[in-house]
């Protein structure tokens, strides 16, 4: 039975209806733009609102910081402090800030490297907004060379330890099924760590951002709606079907943990903070070699060709390399909040299907879900990864 046709008169009616509550709403803005609301014998000072992004040491002798422009008013800022001593500056663009604005400021100051310097930004209402050089040294600026040492060192944090992870594969391979769920479990304890280290990362970038992204309900909310359309394209899929397409879907959702490491490392070399050098390094390679284990799991009853070794490395410590370059030369906080968010949300759908596949091998051996043997390999997985990041902490 077709649905009945509707005339001209009743779409316009229709239409009239639903913009009925959109011209009263306009009405009430209007209202209250005009007369305050009743309110404006109670409104107190006006209040300034600024959040200092990246402040970075182009050359000898000048320093630039980015400010936005986050509270309801504009802001002017007539003068600048470092260390405690007024300096002259120059703004771009000059004058006020408006709501949301953005503006550089370039100030000619003889830093000193590797000494810490503080610059203070003040209003023209009295609001003082601090900035801290924490280690003065020059903003890696793009080039041949430093290009390829970032991605030498991606190429080691990322790639390298997840290659020699997979080479536990012959060894998992001659394992009993008992022995290969608690590889699985293990697997499942790994990813629930780089979930929940991942969200952390997310939330420590979302919170350098200005107030108006609302950063930290947005991190779960991108989580949220990246597992949920990753489950609803995964929905008839099962686990046991294509083993190989799990250990894809686990190494992208490592992949994008690897680029949270990356961008961390690659901000940390542009403000002069990962003088650890050598000691990082090693750090990450040993942190991340499980990764490797977790994403062959999967596939470890079938025989995936060489080139799909390879894909799945590059893919999981690939982003590595992508995150130190844009850690290290173009760093943006709205970026990496949104990339890990997602990281988030894509790691808790791949532990889901490993779930899924772990009960599916625990039934099959008559053995309860949670019994010693998966809570065992749960438990080793979450301290491998506990333990080993004591090493990347700094």
């Amino acid at each position: 039975m077709s649905a009945p046709a509707v005339g001209g008169g009743r779409w316009a009616s229709l239409w009239g209806l639903a913009l009925v509550p959109l011209l009263l709403l306009g009405a009430v803005l209007a209202y209250l733009v005009a007369t305050g609301g009743g309110l404006k014998t109670l409104q107190g000072p006006p209040v300034e609102q600024v959040k200092v992004g990246r402040v970075t040491l182009p050359e000898r002798g000048v320093i630039q910081v980015q400010v936005i422009n986050d509270g309801p008013q504009a802001v002017t800022i007539p003068q600048v402090m470092v260390d405690d001593a007024f300096w002259s500056f120059t703004a771009r663009p000059a004058g006020a800030i408006p709501r949301l604005g953005t503006a550089t400021l370039t100030i000619p100051y003889p830093w000193v490297e590797g000494e810490a310097h503080n610059v203070a930004l003040l209003t023209s209402l009295g609001t003082v907004f601090e900035a801290e050089i924490p280690v003065a040294t020059l903003t890696p600026q793009p080039g041949r060379d430093l290009f390829v040492r970032f991605g030498l060192v991606g190429l080691y944090v990322g790639v390298v330890p997840v290659l020699l992870g997979m080479l536990w594969f012959p060894w998992m391979r001659r394992l009993s099924a008992p022995a290969m769920n608690f590889i699985l479990a293990l697997t499942v304890g790994l990813l629930v760590y780089l979930a929940v280290g991942t969200y952390l990362d997310a939330q420590a970038f979302a919170a350098a951002l200005p107030a108006f992204w609302q950063g930290t309900p947005a991190v779960l909310l991108i989580a949220l709606l990246t597992l949920g359309v990753l489950l609803a394209l995964g929905g008839k899929r099962k686990p046991e079907d294509a083993p190989l397409g799990l250990s894809y879907r686990i190494a992208t959702g490592i992949g994008l943990h690897n680029l949270g490491e990356g961008l961390a490392i690659g901000a940390a070399f542009a403000l002069g903070e990962a003088a650890l050098g050598t000691f990082l390094i090693l750090g990450f390679t040993l942190h991340n070699i499980t990764e490797g284990v977790g994403i062959v799991a999967p596939v470890v009853r079938h025989r995936p060709r060489l080139t799909q070794f390879a894909l799945l490395a590059l893919i999981a410590g690939g982003p590595a390399i992508l995150g130190t370059w844009l850690g290290g030369f173009a760093f943006n906080p709205v970026l990496a909040t949104v990339f890990l968010a997602v990281g988030v949300g894509a790691i808790v759908q791949v532990v889901w299907e490993v779930s899924r596949l772990v009960a599916r091998n625990t039934a099959a051996l008559g053995a309860p879900l949670v019994g010693w043997s998966t809570l065992g390999g749960f438990t080793v997985g979450v301290a491998l990864m506990y333990f080993t990041a004591f090493f990347v902490k700094f």
